[in-house]
């Protein structure tokens, strides 16, 4: 187990500047998950940690020492790819065991560490087996068997879960968790999906074109967005984002987002906004803050027509227009049923966001 650390870290394509010098530091036993787009440059980073590709600039160390110049094989790391990549014509006991052997471990350390990887992942009764045999989500786990037999300072993921069906992805996600619950190591997970992020990490890296847009708690970024790109991408579905105009009625505060709709902002927050006080801004408000119950910090009710229902069991979706901006609420099942049904809702500013649009950061 070990921490890791980036500093100023980039890489170029010729002209092309995939991650920009990045600063970023990971605690030992720390789940870190970097998430973003595709193109953000998310595996370019595990795979400069890894030494799979050479860093244009920066430094890389793992548990201290400097690893800008060492084989991947010299880093102590162990990596679980999108492709499971295991050999066809091996038994699972022999695809685990494989890289122990090539590193000449004793035969009775190698027996060990593959029972003891096997009775962690649930792998026992298949270690006879070839990979033709099992199914994605047992191939997955005995692609992270092969890594944990390895006994690494890091482990890396690199979208382990992008091949396999809804109901797989969920089963070896929580896989995952256990195995970091069981085996104290640090793991750096990249995905592109944030419900994982969510799930699993201890701290989220969102990434946004090559560059680190926020780095906090699952909590934190969902809560506390740090730029309207992160809370746009974070959270299923996304938060709700439109521009509007922060206007004065005395010492009160309001967001104009057209002439009949005013949202007042509530009195102990109006401090904290005043310096946009006139301008334009960019409000987020995520769906599940649409309530049709009031309370003691919603504003006035809006009346919408439902354009898109979309039951979830748990809740429903409903799809709106008002002001001419497409809006998503998460209401209680029932609340809506069809098209064209009316709702009553409540926006709770007490958890809006602004952002400036023109830095895009929270204000």
């Amino acid at each position: 187990m070990a921490d890791v650390s980036l500093r100023k870290v980039s890489k170029s394509y010729g002209a092309v500047e995939a991650v920009h010098a990045i600063d970023l530091n990971i605690q030992q036993n720390e789940f870190v998950v970097l998430i973003g787009p595709s193109g953000c440059g998310k595996s370019t980073i595990l795979r400069m940690i890894a030494g799979l590709e050479d860093i244009t600039g920066g430094s890389i160390a793992i548990g201290g020492t400097v690893v800008n110049e060492l084989e991947p094989k010299d880093r102590d790391i162990a990596m679980v790819f999108q492709d499971y990549a295991l050999y066809p014509h091996m038994s699972v006991y022999e695809n685990m065991a494989f890289g122990l052997r090539y590193r000449r471990i004793p035969g009775p350390e190698i027996e060990a560490r593959v029972q003891e990887a096997a009775a962690i992942l649930g792998l026992e009764n298949l270690l006879h087996r070839r990979p033709r045999q099992l199914s994605g989500g047992q191939r997955q786990r005995v692609a992270m068997g092969r890594a944990i037999v390895r006994q690494p300072k890091v482990f890396l993921f690199d979208e382990p879960l992008s091949n396999l069906d809804a109901k797989l992805r969920v089963q070896v996600r929580t896989e995952i968790k256990k195995l970091h619950d069981r085996v104290a190591t640090t793991i750096i997970y990249v995905t592109h999906d944030q419900v994982e992020a969510m799930t699993l990490a201890d701290r989220i890296v969102v990434l946004k074109n090559g560059r680190i847009e926020q780095v906090g708690t699952p909590e934190e970024v969902y809560d506390t967005p740090a730029t309207a790109f992160v809370a746009g991408f974070i959270g299923a579905p996304t938060m709700n984002l439109v521009s509007g105009r922060l206007v004065s009625d005395g010492a009160a505060l309001s967001i104009r987002l057209s002439d009949d709709f005013v949202l007042p902002v509530p009195a102990d927050r109006a401090p904290r906004f005043d310096r946009f006080r006139d301008r334009e801004i960019l409000l987020g408000l995520r769906p599940e803050h649409l309530t049709v119950a009031p309370g003691p910090d919603t504003a006035p009710p809006i009346d919408i027509a439902a354009d898109v229902v979309e039951p979830l069991g748990a809740d429903t979706l409903v799809f709106f227009n008002t002001g001419g901006r497409e809006l998503v609420a998460r209401v209680p099942p029932g609340a809506a049923r069809r098209r064209g049904d009316r709702v009553r809702l409540h926006p709770d500013l007490s958890r809006m966001h602004l952002f400036d649009p023109a830095t895009q950061a929270r204000i």
